[in-house]
């Protein structure tokens, strides 16, 4: 199975988009297929046997046309100069066609009572253009006819032709005699519908290119050269030039331009682009450095490791796209009736049309509101209400150091009740050092420490890292020659050549194991202190016990704080042992603290309050937290986790910082209500808007003013998600 993210062109509304995502979901070999209006863009997982070109093909069948894979949110500027001259041309068109109307001097040969035939092929004349100008969107409306899935192009296909065709009737009559159907022509209708409609595809397209630039900074954010080491000297290259092992420089006030390892000097670097944070972080020879971050200290050498789609903010890219090409509940409601409504306005003109035509008598009246209809029945604005706000909250999270994996968790964040953390690595740094150790055994210290280090030097455990941290740090050897085996919240297992059996573990595998277990106290006494206890074990006989410090993170105890005046339930949950847990959830104020849990236990427990219809975020950073994370409504990690939690959680904090988590929840709840307001303003228009349009309640509006009406209610959505960024 693979998956893409295609661009697409052609797409002016929700129902264009609907009809895409339902025609490529029944193609054999596709498994799903999700189309994002917004970012003109269809993420399709398909099975093996299919082609790149095969999924163009399906795209062009439904009437639009594929741009190939794309996630560069790269947008070409478009010239106004067309725009000046079809309103120039237009306003032409409405002088000569109702410029007598208000007394304007009229040239006589334009004169509709003195010279009929030629003020009507004049109109004619100049109308054509605009049908040339606008065949896009005839075009696009046939085929989506011709495939059973309207859209608004079809809506106004339908609307001009139908008007341009009873002038074009008109025109023949006068020429054969008939002058009273100088009367009945329509052309400017045709035209200037032509030309908002346009006008309004122009500033939508800006207004969602203005709603994606939080993503496209991203982009933007690497610079296009780089300095390269050549002998004791650099020269300039472009990016694309740059390959992994390279030797590059730079320079204070220079941007980085791949991920990569310093190798020569130390200088403080501003990462607040991808962090969030504003404050300057120092780094020195081994640090790893990322691309577009700027150097405010000192010249630095660093070797280039990742390079193109490999770097961080590529990544950041392609999952904040991916993001936004997922769908929330509610788009998946607002998609469906979008489906529903364009058809049923095409009956709604229908039936104006021949309720005018009993009423009025008159088909040039009747003409005249069914085009309003099918003009004024925009579903762009519809459509547009949730995607705006999602990508709009997606892009934004993202430059806060947010990553949202997909739009669905934004829609859940709002409702979050329960919000549980794990001790180690998440309200503490988990940057553990081996504080006590305690020598039970003739064993030489020296040899305690180094065998230690040889049990845990594999393991990702954070105790095991701190483990690894001080044995680094002191610079002992731990080379002895053992086989390993973790196991999952107890601690490591390990063997010699000489078959001696030995364990780094917790006090619960000693009791699984029916060691005995003569340090019990000891334990307790180093809790007291807030240590993590680990036992080494040889030959099923204790040996050492070591006490391990953790720190509690610096704003870990005011998030805690902040949560539970939202009025959600905050739950410590650890597989540490019990008086070394309560001793760090005194300074908070938990409404639950759960110790010694094994990773199956936490994942119970997360599953137990799922069931019972709690709204869950768990947040851990380990291989242990994985299952819950999985488990939970809402899985949170960070940037520095295992690759295994990052993999099982809805969202990733990129620096961090816990206070990230109520930002979180603050997005989704104002991305939720924005969208409800989105829906709102939609809906009214239309129910206020449709009515009025089929003249049928003694007001009558010119389908100009009706493409005017539906521009402005684009631009109300559009506008309205925009305030997303504004908030605090």
């Amino acid at each position: 199975m693979k998956n893409i993210i295609l661009k697409i062109e052609g797409m002016s509304c929700s129902a264009c988009s609907n009809g895409l995502e339902k025609y490529l979901n029944k193609q054999d070999g596709i498994e799903e297929a999700t189309v994002n209006l917004v970012m003109a863009t269809a993420s399709i997982k398909y099975e093996d046997n299919l082609t790149i070109e095969d999924l163009n093909r399906f795209v062009s069948e439904a009437g639009f046309k594929s741009l190939g894979e794309d996630i560069q949110i790269v947008e070409k500027e478009e010239s106004t100069l067309q725009f000046i001259i079809f309103g120039v041309l237009g306003l032409i068109l409405m002088y000569i066609s109702m410029g007598h109307m208000i007394h304007l001097p009229i040239i006589n040969i334009f004169n509709m009572e003195k010279h009929p035939i030629v003020y009507s092929i004049t109109l004619l004349v100049l109308t054509i253009p605009f049908l040339v100008y606008g065949r896009n969107i005839v075009l696009s409306g046939f085929k989506n006819l011709l495939h059973l899935m309207p859209n608004m192009d079809s809506l106004v296909t339908i609307g001009i032709l139908s008007s341009f065709i009873y002038s074009l009737f008109g025109v023949i009559m006068v020429i054969i005699g008939k002058i009273d159907f100088v009367e009945k022509l329509y052309f400017e209708s045709t035209a200037f519908v032509i030309y908002f409609i346009m006008l309004g595809k122009f500033i939508d397209r800006h207004s969602k290119n203005k709603t994606k630039e939080s993503i496209k900074g991203l982009v933007k954010i690497t610079p296009e050269r780089a300095r390269i080491k050549v002998d004791s000297s650099y020269k300039n290259i472009t990016i694309d030039e740059v390959k992994k092992g390279d030797i590059l420089i730079c320079l204070p006030g220079d941007k980085v331009a791949v991920d990569g390892e310093i190798v020569k000097g130390s200088s403080t670097f501003d990462e607040s682009f991808i962090t969030g944070e504003s404050v300057p972080v120092l780094k020195k020879e081994k640090d790893k450095v990322i691309a577009g971050s700027i150097n405010y200290g000192s010249e630095i050498e660093y070797k280039a490791e990742k390079i193109g789609k490999e770097s961080t903010i590529s990544e950041i890219v392609k999952l904040v796209v991916e993001a936004t090409n997922t769908k929330t509940n509610i788009e998946r409601m607002a998609d469906r009736l979008c489906s529903y409504f364009v058809p049923a306005v095409i009956i709604i003109a229908i039936i104006t049309l021949l309720i005018n035509l009993v009423i009025n008598k008159d088909i040039g009246i009747a003409l005249i509101n069914f085009v309003t209809v099918l003009v004024v029945a925009c579903p762009c604005a519809l459509g547009l209400a949730t995607p705006l706000a999602l990508v709009v909250s997606v892009g934004h999270s993202a430059k806060k150091g947010i990553l949202i994996k997909d739009s669905e968790t934004l829609e859940v964040g709002s409702k979050i009740d329960t919000v549980v953390f794990d001790k180690t690595g998440t309200i503490t740094n988990g940057i553990l050092s081996v504080s006590q150790v305690n020598n039970h055994s003739d064993l030489d210290d020296k040899y305690i420490m180094e065998l230690l280090g040889s049990i845990e030097k594999h393991s990702t455990h954070p105790l095991a890292l701190g483990i690894n941290k001080y044995i680094n740090e002191e610079k002992i050897k731990a080379d002895i020659d053992l086989v390993t085996e973790d196991l999952a919240g107890y601690g490591v297992k390990a063997k010699d050549e000489k078959n001696n059996v030995y364990y780094a573990c917790n006090k619960k595998l000693l009791k699984k194991l029916d060691i005995i277990n003569s340090y019990e106290d000891e334990e307790k006494e180093m809790a007291k202190k807030g240590y993590s206890v680990i036992y080494l074990v040889k030959n099923n006989k204790v040996v050492a016990t070591f006490g391990l410090k953790d720190v509690i993170r610096k704003e870990s105890i005011n998030v805690v704080k902040k949560l539970k005046k939202k009025g959600l339930k905050v739950v410590l949950l650890s597989g540490d042992n019990k008086i070394t847990t309560e001793e760090i959830a005194k300074e908070f104020e938990f409404d639950e603290v759960i110790s010694e849990v094994t990773p199956k236990e936490k994942n119970e427990y997360i599953n137990k309050m799922v069931s019972d219809g709690k709204k869950v975020m768990m947040i851990g950073d380990g291989i242990n937290d994985a299952p819950a994370l999985t488990s939970a409504t809402i899985g949170v990690s960070f940037k520095g986790a295992t690759d295994i939690a990052n993999n099982s959680s809805n969202v990733v904090i990129v620096n961090n910082n816990l206070e990230k988590i109520v930002d979180f929840i603050n997005i989704s709840k104002n991305t939720l209500l924005n969208i409800k307001e989105n829906l709102f303003w939609a809906f009214i228009y239309n129910f206020l808007m449709i009515p009025i349009a089929t003249g049928l309640f003694r007001i009558h509006i010119n389908p100009m003013i009706a493409c005017i009406a539906m521009i402005l209610s684009s631009l109300t959505v559009t506008l309205n998600a925009l305030r997303l960024t504004r908030k605090k």
